[in-house]
């Protein structure tokens, strides 16, 4: 079947099959086609790292990724077009997929390395790239066996939602040309615009408004402080949250800045004294140092509570998963299976899992600890692993979420209580639990994110084995470029929050702050401020008792007010846009809501990179942001006000290009 005569999957591609029926893809499994090709490997492997380096920048400045598939499968769409033989369905899976492994990898590696920085721990690169490699390996391992029952056994009982838009998005691919140089061009707009604002004096990156009198009085005597991250990168990012979710997160920001920093201020302003864990009295603190010292721990509450009552959410989910994977592990392996049902060898996957857990263990007896503690590092790390590995991929199937924040905070809590008992505690402590957290999460959301790849593979006839062959190749590549950006991005900017006498600029690193505050309450005998972290915890429980997204609301708490207003922006553009296309209905309206999300995108990856390129400028000895700067970047009302002009364009330009009809 050519690429041109397929316009749809088979009616019953989301329904349960029936006694006797049987599903065919749309590729036969009796039929070849190209498939494993050098073309599909280098452009998965080249989009792999370049969504990586963009995916890192993106969770470490606001604590949310981007999602890779999906603009790559525009993307492959497109280069389809570029060569003389129209590249195949199935390269156009490998190609998606080896890509798609980028968003898993940087979501295991940001949530706990950047942790180690904010500790000074300071790994060694070959550390943190080992680190996201291991658990990479260890997650696909570990799905493979489960394969069957999720992507075959279980037809139509998941709905796969990512799956299923990736899916959509390559059988329609006749429209695929234009959607990929309309993405390319909104990467290359925001790409220059953040890589301007964010690197050189060209203007105000950040708009607080503090020149107008009543704003600056507000300020002074209420320390009420609006800000705004005017980008393109975060614009993006609102966007394809859309407006609810936007307003949720925005909220948290709000109660943090609006109601929490001026309620400190309010009590503690009279008092002459420090008020733990201040060091300096409240009163001669400004709003930004209020927030800083008393308000993110209560956001650190909020977020930890967030992820723990997820994983009570998820518990019937987890027993259900741990059953399965047991099942999984017992089944024999058919004699002859056709081509789309054909995995891996077991004997290779024991192989590897052995070769996988000999790595780790000489990993873990670099760092100068006990053969016990190896030993029960080394079985919490592939126990851990094993299980969330069907525990991720049941959720993304089910709900396309991965519980990987609540997860990870249940590993660190566990292994740090553990290996106290055995004596491991401070600084190597701190480094060998937050090893296994980032090894453990990596796993689970590359397991979450590959079962996404082979219910693809499966509806449009690939061979299983060559999925999972080439996605080892994907996690390598980005193991590489997550690690090695997280080092590049170590040097250029702080993670967490800004310390004293430090003057670079701040990557606010949300999900990696929990764990380091988690991992240092359990390793140090430093004094924990429990009472925020409790005021943090009972926000969250009443927003779930509303009914509400806690852990969205919770992360709008921990992050800036610069960082959730642009948000908010992208997320009322989104409704806009939506709003038109709801109004004109059908095909119409559709391209419109396609290409919105395109352009989205590309403002997300592009900006992305403009900011990890300024990154990367500033390593060099002579760089200095004055080598571009502009005679009104100094005049305050005059640059913010432009800026203001610009961000508007940046929105204006989304709006017209989404609803500029593409010529046939």
């Amino acid at each position: 079947m050519s690429e041109q005569a397929i316009h749809s999957l088979p009616e019953n591609a989301y329904q349960p099959l029936k006694p006797g029926e049987s599903y065919r893809p749309l590729m036969d499994a009796a039929k070849q086609a190209p498939e494993l090709t050098a073309r599909a490997i280098l452009w998965g492997v080249l989009f792999c790292v370049v969504f990586t380096v963009a995916s890192a920048y993106s969770t470490l400045k606001v604590g949310q990724g981007m999602e890779a598939a999906i603009p790559i499968s525009i993307l492959t769409i497109g280069l389809a077009r570029l060569y003389r033989r129209r590249s195949s369905l199935l390269e156009n899976v490998i190609i998606t997929g080896t890509g798609g492994a980028s968003a898993a990898v940087v979501a295991g590696a940001v949530f706990t390395l950047p942790a180690l920085y904010i500790l000074h721990l300071n790994p060694h690169p070959v550390q943190t790239v080992f680190i996201c490699l291991a658990g990479g390996c260890l997650g696909v391992l570990f799905l493979i066996p489960l394969r069957r029952y999720f992507v075959r056994e279980m037809h139509g009982q998941f709905p796969f939602p990512e799956a299923t838009a990736i899916t959509e998005v390559l059988v329609t691919g006749e429209r695929g040309g234009s959607q990929a140089r309309l993405l390319i061009q909104a990467t290359a707009l925001a790409g220059l615009y953040d890589f301007l604002v964010t690197t050189f004096h060209v203007w105000r990156e950040y708009l607080n408004l503090q020149f107008i009198p009543v704003m600056r009085t507000l300020a002074d005597r209420g320390r009420m402080v609006f800000n705004f991250d005017a980008i393109g990168f975060i614009l993006g990012l609102g966007y394809v949250m859309g407006l609810r979710s936007a307003l949720v997160f925005c909220a948290g920001g709000v109660l943090a800045n609006f109601v929490l920093v001026p309620l400190i201020w309010f009590l503690g302003g009279h008092l002459n004294a420090a008020v733990y864990p201040g060091t300096t009295p409240v009163a001669a603190m400004n709003a930004a140092e209020i927030y800083a010292s008393y308000v993110r721990f209560i956001g650190v509450g909020a977020i930890a509570t967030a992820g723990i009552v997820g994983v009570v959410k998820s518990l019937r989910v987890i027993a259900g998963s741990f059953g399965i994977a047991l099942r999984a592990f017992h089944r024999e392996e058919a004699g002859q299976v056709e081509r789309t049902d054909r995995d891996i060898p077991m004997l290779t996957i024991l192989l590897g899992t052995v070769l996988s857990a000999l790595a780790v263990a000489i990993f873990f007896g670099r760092l100068q600890v006990s053969w016990t503690v190896l030993a029960l590092g080394l079985a919490l790390t592939l126990l851990f692993a094993f299980f969330f590995a069907s525990v991720a991929a049941n959720a993304i199937a089910t709900t396309a979420n991965n519980p990987a924040s609540g997860m990870t905070m249940l590993t660190v809590i566990i292994a740090s209580i553990v290996l106290l008992r055995f004596g491991l505690s401070g600084t190597t402590g701190m480094f060998f639990v937050m090893a296994i957290a980032g090894m453990v999460c990596t796993a689970l959301c590359v397991s979450g994110q590959f079962i996404t790849d082979l219910k693809t593979g499966y509806w449009l006839g690939n061979t299983p084995s060559a999925q999972e062959k080439v996605k080892f190749l994907g996690v390598i590549a980005a193991a590489a470029a997550a690690g090695l950006t997280i080092v590049l991005l170590a040097h250029t900017f702080q993670f967490g929050e800004a310390a004293l006498g430090d003057a670079r600029p701040v990557l606010a690193a949300p999900q990696a702050s929990i764990m380091k505050a988690l991992v240092v309450g359990f390793m140090s005998r430093q004094p924990v401020t429990y009472l925020l972290f409790g005021v943090g915890a009972l926000i969250t429980l009443v927003l779930e008792m509303l009914g509400k997204s806690s852990l969205v609301f919770a992360l709008g708490i921990y992050l800036p007010l610069n960082l959730t207003t642009p948000i908010l922006a992208g997320g009322f553009l989104s409704h806009l846009v939506n709003r038109r296309a709801e109004k004109t209905g059908g095909e119409i309206g559709r391209g419109i809501r396609e290409r919105g999300v395109i352009l989205a995108s590309g403002l997300m990856a592009g900006g992305a990179l403009g900011g990890v390129l300024g990154a990367a400028l500033r390593l060099l000895p002579s760089f200095r942001e004055s080598w571009i700067e502009t005679p009104f970047y100094t005049n305050e009302p005059v640059s913010q006000t432009i800026s203001a002009v610009l961000f508007v364009s940046l929105c204006l330009y989304v709006w017209l290009r989404a609803l500029r009809k593409e010529k046939a």
